[in-house]
């Protein structure tokens, strides 16, 4: 059960953060909507959000999932692949809010690069994407210090996706959303798989807070999988993240 979530709101620059989509620019105001339903629909669901103040100068930096990975254990502050995201790591108010929480703070170094859209948690296991933004050094760093406290993480090379989460979400009970490139690794062949279809591929990125599958708007068909599960869930639109790469798990940290 998850107890605390940190989130960020987004920066009035929230227009210029990275992406690859060809959908147009996130709308400020539509976005900072967006995020508040997004923080209503967490607080519902039994949790307490600390809510950090918005940074101008870090257009991407209402996805705060990147820059810290929250365990069981320890808080591991993470260093960006993305050069305009690599201070982010760095900002004071992150460090204090985890420091409320944990007394347990490990750092990734140089050369490491990780960012934790590309770390999916199973239970004490941890996945870990090597993709553009996160470097074999990272993901090794990444495993020591994990193991370092009784945890375990193991890599996995991605192809096509930004982020390892951006294809794949443990919703627990051993069951799997997977698109895309992960369907036939055998990596993920002991969990209960939901395939997603290339159609409603952005919707994957689910996340489960206390037996609730929150759920980006306009994915009926994966809502529709979930809740055959017996998963209840919530609606949150995302859309104008969705324009900057962002889904429903990069706006928040939960432990």
């Amino acid at each position: 059960m998850f107890k605390n979530v940190i989130v960020r709101v987004p920066s009035q620059t929230v227009s210029e953060g990275i992406t690859s989509a060809n959908e147009g620019k996130p709308d400020y105001r539509k976005a900072l909507v967006q995020h508040e339903n997004y923080v209503s629909a967490l607080t519902k669901l039994g949790v307490d959000v600390t809510v950090l103040a918005p940074h101008d100068e870090f257009p991407d930096s209402c996805f705060v999932e990147d820059v810290a990975l929250c365990t069981s254990k320890v808080a591991i502050i993470t260093r960006p692949g993305a050069l305009t995201r690599r201070k982010e790591a760095e900002l004071p108010d992150m460090k204090e809010a985890l420091e409320k929480f944990y007394q347990n703070i490990e750092t990734i170094k140089e050369p490491g690069t990780v960012e934790s859209g590309d770390i999916m948690m199973v239970g004490d296991h941890f996945y870990i994407g090597l993709s553009a933004r996160t470097n074999q050094a990272g993901a090794d760093q990444m495993i020591a210090i994990l193991e370092k406290y009784g945890l375990s993480g193991e890599a996995v090379p991605l192809k096509e996706v930004l982020h390892l989460k951006t294809g794949l979400s443990y919703i627990e009970n051993n069951n799997l959303l997977v698109s895309g490139e992960f369907k036939n690794d055998p990596r993920f062949d002991t969990f209960n798989k939901l395939e997603i279809d290339p159609d409603e591929a952005y919707g994957a990125n689910c996340i489960w807070v206390n037996g609730t599958v929150i759920v980006a708007s306009g994915y009926p068909k994966i809502q529709k999988k979930i809740e055959g599960l017996g998963y209840p869930v919530l609606n949150v639109d995302t859309s104008e993240y969705r324009k900057i790469d962002g889904g429903l798990s990069c706006l928040s940290l939960r432990f």
